[in-house]
């Protein structure tokens, strides 16, 4: 079948006259790529199929979530007897607690957590948590490191405002920027200048301790126990946004991979299943903070959803009864990058990979990526026109080149041939262009 996506074209055409720049997220608009974003029709396993019938193998699994892959039969059977019962209650379920178990099972040390409904609910909520436990004000965060789109970590971000770029957005206080300080990823330099000028007053430390949000960056070795260290010497609180890392780095969560014990730790997106869904927990004289147990105000209509929570749990039992279930992301991972670097090198292309477990990019620069600086240096036009050479050949990338793609479980070895050769034929054309 002729690659097509007129129909994808016509829907994105219409949509801009109802929704801001006719998405609902701006790295779904392919800005910084080129072209129009594709409107999905379905999904299965490891594969998307778009308005126009184009069947492509995904890397992108709803930025994350979907580890089991598209459409996972026992998520989609906890689901239908979830909704049967009804959708919402605004009151408490079973459910919630039997997330809250999961959760502190799977994360040694945790030992209260309370669902919200996004990533950016949960570390606004966290951000608020450690200001109220420590009674300070500032906050530090890695430069290009995302963390939703609160006022307070919406400084000198990564992500969809890397690739838009927009190093802050208007809207944000400038007293609020204020108290937020950036610091540059694998520097502990930085950190401890910054500690020795602001240390009384800093309340937290947040940080992915795998980005994700510049593009996959690698921690180097003894910098997160910096962290650590320097967070504990003042009395501040270290925060690890494990939103996207979590179940995606050998052990499940980079907290227990690297063996650092966070205050907070915020997650999203597999906990939901695919669902809206978020959470933070830490220590339990911290969280018993948060209202109605203290006086940090933290509340959602729909936290704790019965749905999020059933597809969640779900994914969860899939993911626990699987054997060796991070290594075998990670060995496919693994695999599929080394052969792209291969191919990569084949066609005259000095590239930079980064993978930590299931999580990767492909960055365009024969730089060795460790911060939002070096990132920078990546060729985005050469990666928009690969993106797009990608897509014609039937591979899912992230359309932005500081974003990290992902592997499933449902991805099989025959995805990974498919991808190598529409690589060989990617490359070729960039080279043309």
């Amino acid at each position: 079948m002729v690659w097509c996506t007129e129909k994808s074209k016509q829907l994105f055409g219409e949509a801009k006259n109802y929704m801001p720049g006719g998405v609902n997220s701006p790295v779904r608009s392919f800005a910084s790529v080129g072209g129009n974003p594709l409107f999905i029709a379905r999904a299965k396993g490891s594969r998307i199929i778009d308005v126009d019938e184009n069947e492509y193998v995904d890397y992108v699994l709803s930025w994350g979530p979907m580890i089991l892959g598209h459409a996972h039969p026992e998520v989609l059977e906890a689901l239908t007897v979830a909704m049967q019962k009804g959708t919402s209650y605004g009151a408490p379920t079973e459910l919630e607690t039997e997330m809250a178990k999961a959760i502190l099972r799977l994360i040694p040390g945790m030992e209260m957590v309370r669902m919200v409904n996004s990533g950016t609910e949960a570390t606004m909520s966290a951000i608020r948590l450690a200001r109220g436990f420590t009674k300070r004000n500032k906050i530090v965060k890695m430069t290009g490191g995302y963390h939703g789109h609160g006022d307070s970590l919406l400084v000198k971000a990564g992500s969809g405002v890397a690739t838009l770029g927009l190093p802050d957005s208007p809207g944000v206080p400038i007293d609020i920027a204020a108290n937020t300080i950036t610091v540059s990823f694998n520097n502990l330099e930085e950190i401890s200048e910054v500690f020795c000028k602001y240390g009384e007053d800093i309340a937290a430390v947040i940080v992915e301790p795998v980005p994700g949000n510049m593009g996959v960056i690698v921690p180097k070795q003894g910098y997160l126990q910096g962290l650590r260290e320097v967070t504990q010497q003042f009395g501040s609180l270290l925060i690890f946004d494990e939103v996207m890392c979590g179940f995606r780095v050998p052990q499940g969560f980079a907290q227990n991979y690297y063996a650092i014990k966070p205050d907070i730790t915020c997650l999203g997106k597999v906990i939901g299943g695919g669902l809206p869904v978020g959470a933070f927990g830490g220590r339990r004289e911290i969280m018993e903070l948060i209202a109605p147990a203290g006086p940090v105000y933290q509340a959602g209509t729909l936290s704790g959803n019965p749905l999020a929570m059933s597809a969640g749990l779900a994914t969860l039992r899939q993911l626990e009864s699987t054997p060796d279930v991070y290594r075998t992301l990670a060995d496919k991972t693994t695999e599929l990058c080394s052969k792209l670097k291969a191919e990569s090198k084949r066609q005259g292309f000095d590239l930079c990979f980064n993978q930590v477990g299931s999580m990767f990019t492909m960055f365009f620069t024969n730089i060795n990526v460790i911060d939002y600086h070096t990132a920078k240096t990546a060729n985005t036009e050469n990666y928009g026109r690969f993106f797009k050479a990608m897509l014609a050949e039937g591979v899912y990338l992230a359309p932005s080149q500081f974003e990290a793609s992902f592997m499933s479980l449902a991805h099989m070895e025959a995805d990974i041939d498919i991808t190598v050769a529409a690589a060989a034929k990617a490359f070729k054309k960039v080279k043309e262009q």
